[in-house]
């Protein structure tokens, strides 16, 4: 098997995941074992009906990688915290997971970071962050402000998860095969995203839910959070008052602005909150 070329069976499951993947890119097959035929710039993929699988091409082994059936191989994977809380950072982190991370990884718990509770967050978070090789971005909610003026929230998690990898590399780290992203946009899109960055880093695969199939996205969401929450307790500390999390508890969070403004100003809020919430409409048209 040359690098070029990789062929294998596959489960049911990941062969709808393939043709879902990439459904815009089948194409006719007169061939009376092919099941389908996909062809998408330097990838071909055959599916046959025995459930046989041939990736060919440039990009084969990059997309042959995420549907090897291996429950314990080495991967990088990203995630994002803070983007749907009123108050509070946007944070990113990117992770490595290695081979022999896995038993931690299973005595740990790690999985999503929005199924385990902020305490055992708190209390794994230092373990997490000494274990694993890992980039953390910390956007406050001033320079959020700011760059939001120009660039939509997806704009601005692309660039950050690209940052992250990019300083994965700058730190000297032998990168894996593939990492994965949550998927908040669709790829081409996220590309367009960073048309203007410097540095692209390109081996990614988009998925949905992606922090629950792949523990090094799991790791980065799990550190995030860590990382969101302790930004979230200096804001408090700071400011001398409580700050709710999230965006669905109205009442509290329009308290919480009351109490700030009258405390600190109108013009402070973009110190603490980000201003295109429609929590802020009723305060800063004053």
């Amino acid at each position: 098997m040359d690098m070029g070329n990789f062929s294998f069976k596959l489960s049911k499951e990941n062969i709808n995941k393939i043709k879902s993947t990439f459904k815009e890119f089948i194409k006719p097959n007169a061939n009376e074992y092919v099941d389908t035929f996909i062809q998408k710039d330097d990838l071909t993929i055959t599916i046959y009906k025995s459930d046989k699988v041939v990736f060919q091409g440039n990009d084969a082994f990059f997309y042959a990688s995420s549907y090897i059936e291996t429950k314990r191989n080495r991967h990088g994977g990203s995630d994002e915290v803070g983007t749907g809380d009123v108050f509070g950072p946007v944070v990113v982190c990117a992770t490595i997971v290695e081979e022999d991370d896995y038993p931690f990884i299973e005595e740990m718990n790690i999985t999503d970071s929005k199924k385990l509770t902020d305490d055992y967050i708190r209390k794994i978070g230092p373990q997490l962050i000494e274990r694993f090789k890992h980039s953390l971005l910390i956007l406050d909610n001033e320079k959020y402000n700011r760059v939001h003026e120009s660039n939509n929230l997806n704009a601005i998690k692309a660039k950050m998860h690209n940052q992250a990898y990019i300083n994965l590399i700058n730190k000297g780290y032998d990168m894996p095969r593939v990492s994965y992203i949550d998927q908040f946009c669709e790829e081409d899109l996220y590309y367009k995203y960073l048309i203007n960055e410097k540095n692209v880093y390109h081996n990614l695969l988009f998925e949905t839910k992606a922090e629950s199939k792949y523990p090094a996205v799991a790791v980065g969401s799990i550190i995030s959070r860590f990382a969101f929450l302790n930004c979230m307790d200096k804001l408090e500390e700071l400011y001398k008052m409580k700050f709710p999390k999230g965006s669905s508890d109205t009442e509290n969070i329009d308290k919480a602005i009351n109490e700030y403004i009258q405390k600190y100003g109108i013009d402070n809020l973009n110190k603490v909150g980000k201003l295109h919430f429609a929590n802020f409409n009723k305060y800063l048209k004053r």
